[in-house]
Order: structure tokens, then sequence, then C-alpha cells
């Protein structure tokens, strides 16, 4: 009714009629419908569609905030999901011992991708989300109904006045800022409530979650899905990333203020511990540029001026990255393991002098947070096309000339054979860059550049490499190769910088699963990278693929089918399992309610983490 009234004021009644007129043929008459849709000139018919357009946007977030309130009656009926698990763990008498191995190592990653059938610009979601604040506003109002109506129908009317469309096309870095909004509203609202429910019922079952574990944690491929994306290149990498870490940095900065300003404990009245007035006079020592009248004013207040301590930090690692220049141990933050060091130490703290509601509650939630977001916000996976692997080795195999047929004429046990071999060697294949065609030299530089944000970055930034495209064990060892060339793997220097994830995609690779896996785990050089990276091999399910080819009912239980004989695969090798689902939004890309997929999956295979 609202956008209806908006439609009057903004382009007159003959528009409202017109949408009306066509809603209600459309139901009952599809040929009188296309004679008068035949007849609109395309000014109308622009008007036409962004009419519909709105509507959608407008009925999907009504019924979202519905939902919202649905389950929330729900939830107070029968408790949250969270709850209905403890009290079945309870029920079923599981060791404590046994759960709290559990939950230590409990991971669970959603990893955010953009699809151009589904881009919206950040200024319209930012109105779609006001609009779902005013609703829930409403259901809440007493004598206020007319003023948050009003603001209704001012959003209506901006969200038609907003162009959808971008006049330019958005390249990678816009996608990455339409993900780092959803980012920024997990950081300060959904997460720090989601790890607070988890803390709280594994009390219940006298389990504490450790500070250190990371039950959630978040991924990406926006910026590091080069496959089939010829706008994905090492540049825009680094670009989203700088992106992701300023707004990371932001999100954390906000955390540390609100701590500032809570914890005001005073010497006089509460004592401090020797760690942390070490800590706070080597922060003190190291930050000369730190304002001199916090040192004057927080004199008394360790809590707080160690806390900002820990905001000039973040802003050092700030300038630190504007400016590109190194890290310097003590005055920035590489990475937010440091960060999350300092704030233990303030936790430990209060712990030991009366302060133990204060560390368990605001502090250990926003340890918590941190510890999810890091200062990155979310770890970007990289994917490249096997292929691509392929035709940059063949390059370098074929320019040293050791064998009696050009690389790409062997088969896949030869290539296997070959690949193996090489990762056992010690010798570089190339000089390092390696002399490659232009497209083989863009493959070799994305594995440059992982390097490169690691070192500018931290380790969290990038771990896994995923293979798309995989058929065999030698598409990822030749990933690896090639990734050896780049700095990344050592094997005889016991470094793996990153995990290799074959993607298996269609039917055909789902049924061929654990022999790819056996394939790789066998080899006792691919192991060590395993092992180096934790014991842990992930491997990736794709819906897409496999929905297109055989339909969802054979797509489902093959992927089913798959996740069994991975789980049997890794068993016999003792390696974990993490398994990447590739389930996009829509049913025929594997779309439908998290929760009662993840309950569906096959015994065994959710062995503490799933992506």
């Amino acid at each position: 009714m609202l956008l209806g009234r908006t439609l009057v004021r903004q382009e007159g009644p003959r528009l409202l009629d017109l949408v009306e007129h066509v809603r209600q043929l459309i139901r009952s008459d599809r040929d009188a419908t296309a004679a008068v849709l035949a007849d609109v000139d395309p000014a109308t018919a622009i008007r036409l569609v962004r009419a519909f357009s709105t509507y959608f946007h407008l009925a999907n977030v009504a019924e979202q905030v519905h939902r919202g309130r649905e389950l929330a009656g729900i939830r107070a009926r029968d408790g949250t999901w969270l709850a209905q698990a403890t009290e079945r763990i309870a029920a079923a008498g599981v060791p404590t011992g046994d759960l709290a191995v559990e939950v230590r190592r409990l991971a669970v990653r959603p990893v955010f991708t953009a699809h151009p059938t589904e881009a919206a610009r950040r200024t319209v979601l930012a109105k779609i989300r006001h609009i779902a604040v005013l609703l829930e506003e409403w259901d809440r109002a007493t004598n206020n109904e007319r003023r948050v109506r009003e603001r209704l129908e001012e959003q209506i009317d901006l969200m038609w006045q907003t162009d959808e469309l971008r006049i330019a096309r958005p390249d990678v870095v816009d996608e990455a800022r339409n993900a780092v909004y959803y980012f920024d509203e997990l950081h300060r609202d959904a997460v720090p409530h989601v790890l607070e429910g988890l803390a709280d019922e594994l009390s219940r079952l006298n389990l504490e979650l450790p500070l250190d574990a990371r039950p959630i944690a978040f991924g990406s491929w926006i910026g590091g899905d080069r496959d089939g994306n010829p706008n994905v290149t090492p540049q825009s990498t680094m670009e989203v990333l700088d992106l992701q870490h300023e707004h990371a940095i932001r999100d954390a900065l906000a955390v540390v203020d609100e701590l500032r300003v809570d914890l005001s404990p005073s010497v006089r009245i509460a004592g401090v511990t020797p760690e942390l007035e070490a800590s706070l006079e080597l922060d003190l020592e190291r930050l000369p540029e730190l304002d001199a009248r916090y040192r004057r004013l927080n004199a008394e207040e360790p809590y707080r001026l160690k806390l900002t301590c820990v905001r000039q930090k973040l802003l050092n690692t700030r300038r630190r990255l504007a400016q590109d220049q190194a890290h310097e141990p003590g005055r920035d933050y590489l990475g937010a393991a440091a960060l999350l060091d300092d704030l233990v130490v303030v936790r430990d703290s209060l712990l030991v002098h009366r302060g133990e509601l204060i560390a368990r509650g605001r502090l250990e939630s926003a340890i918590r947070t941190l510890a999810a977001f890091g200062l990155h916000l979310a770890t970007l996976d990289v994917r490249e096309h096997a292929e691509a692997h392929h035709s940059a080795l063949g390059q370098l195999f074929d320019r040293v000339d050791e064998g009696d047929r050009p690389y790409r004429d062997l088969s896949r046990g030869e290539r296997r054979a070959l690949l193996a071999a090489e990762l056992r060697s010690r010798r570089p294949l190339a000089v390092s860059p390696p002399p490659l065609d232009a497209a083989g030299a863009r493959t070799f530089e994305t594995l440059a550049a992982v390097r490169r944000s690691q070192e500018r970055y931290g380790h969290d930034v990038i771990e896994s490499y995923i293979v798309s495209m995989c058929r065999g064990a030698d598409d990822v060892l030749a990933a690896v190769v090639l990734a050896r060339e780049a700095g990344l793997i050592d094997i005889h220097g016991g470094v793996a910088r990153i995990g290799f994830v074959p993607l298996l995609e269609t039917v055909d690779e789902l049924r061929r699963a654990d022999g790819v896996l056996s394939g790789l785990l066998e080899d006792p050089t691919y192991s060590r990278i395993v092992a180096l990276r934790g014991g842990v091999q992930e491997v990736m399910l794709g819906y897409s693929d496999s929905n297109k080819a055989a339909g969802i009912t054979t797509s489902q239980w093959e992927i089913h089918r798959a996740q069994q004989r991975l789980r049997d695969a890794a068993r016999r090798f003792g390696v974990r399992l993490r398994l990447f689902h590739g389930r996009g939004g829509t049913v025929g890309r594997g779309g439908g309610p998290a929760h009662d997929a993840i309950l569906a999956q096959p015994w065994g295979t959710l062995d503490g983490e799933i992506k």
C-alpha cells in the first residue's frame, strides 16, 4: 500500500493503475498480459519494471521480518537450535572430556562469493536494512505508529528515486564492498550474540569455550576466484585484502573504544598482575607517539591505558598497510594473534583481582568476536582451473627437456609420477619469475601474490588454494609444484604456507572422489604437506555443475555417496577431512535450510569442521 502511494506521488496515478492491471492479468490471462505489455513504450516499461522490482524488495524484507518473528516464537517455545543440541548431548551422556575435544576443534565457516545475477548496490542494501529495522520497530510501537509509518514512506520514496543499477560495471573491489557491508553488520551484532549463546550453552554442560577457539569464522571468494574471471588479477586481490583490512581495523577500533570506556578500575581500588604491568611498560616504551595526555590522565587506570596502547597499535597497523611498510613487532599487528594476546593479558589480570564478571562478560565477548574476524574479516580462498597449472608447468618441464615427450602428451599417471618426483627434489624448475607465456605468467603471479599477501597481512589471510575441474591427483600436484616455485611450499624446510583443495564438480568426479583423495595421500611428499597443515585435508564438493548435468536428486545422492567414500579414504590414511560444500542460494545450486542440510550429512563426515 505504501509503495502504491509512492508511485502516485512520484509518477502519477496512471502508473499505479498499470501496475495493478498487469499484476491481475498475470494471474489469469498471460496472452492478454503480453498484449498489454507489447503496447507499452520503453520509458513506461522501465518504470513498470522498477515498480515490480521495488515491490519484490519490499515483499522480501517483509517476509524476512515475519520469519524472524516466527523464529522468535518457536525459540521461546522450544529453545534455540543450540539449546536443543545441548539438551540432546546431556541426555546422551557424552563424557565431558570427549565433548571438550570436540568443542576445541569446532569450526564453521560460511564463505561469501559474488554472483553477477544477484548484485545489489550497497545504497539499496542499506535502505532495505533500514526498512527492516522500521518494520521491527512498528511491532514494538505503542503510540508512535504514525512516525514509523512516515519514516517507511520516506525510505520507499528514496528507494524509488535511487537507481538500482550502476552506471559503470562493478569491478572486483566493488563486489568486495558489498560483501564487506555484511561482514561489518555481522561483526557488530550477530556474531557476538551467537558466540555468547554458544558459551552459555556449553556452560550448561560444565564446559568452557576456550578463548583461542574459533568456532565460527568467515571466508570469501571475492578477489580470489580466478576461474573464468579475467578481472581477478593479483593486483585486484591485494586491493580487496586492503579493503577488508581497512574495515576490520575500523571494526576492531570500535570494539576497543567500547572497552576503554568500560574498563576503568583504578589501582587504588583493584590491583593488576605483574604480567599486565610488564606488558604496559613495554608498550609505553615502544609507543612514544602515544598522546601524553593519556599517560597522565590514565596513570592510575592501567586497564584503560593498556587498551589505549592497543588502540595505538591498531592505528599503526592501518598506517603501515597504507604506506606499505614493514611490520614492527610491538608497534603494530601482523594478523590478530598479538592483538588477542594483549586482550588476554587484560582479561587474566581482571580474573585475579575481583573482576571476574567484567572479564567473563564484555571482554571475553570482544576477544571471541575479534578472534572470529581477525584483522582481515574473512579468509580469502584462491581458485584456479586445473588446466592453468598444467599449461604453465608444461612450459617449464619442456624447457628443461628431460622427457622424451612433451608434457601435454603425458597420461595422467605419467604426469602424476613426474610431479611427485619433482616435489621430492630440491631444485627449482626455473628462475623466479619463470619464463612463461602471458597466461602462465598470470597463474604464477597469482601464487606469488599469495605469498606477498601473507607477508603483508599475516598467514590467516589466505589458507586454501582450490583447484577447480579437478579430475585426478595430478591436477592437485601440478598446483603444488607451481606453488613451490613461488616460495609457498618447501618440503625440506618444513614449510607449507597454504593447503590445496580439489574441487569435484561433475557426477563422474564425485563418483571417483575417493580415488582422487587416495592418489594424493598415498604420496609421502603430499602427505607431508597435509601434516604441516595440521593433518587436515579439505575437499570441495560442487553442487551447481552436478545439478546442471544430472538433476537435483541425482546430484544430492552422488554428493552424499562421495562424502562417505571421502570419509573412508581419509580414515585409511589417518587424516582429518574438512568438507567444503559449494552450496548456492537457489535450490538448483544446492540451496535450502542450512541447519537441515548439515544434519542430513552422512555419519562421520562432520569431523568438527564444515565450510
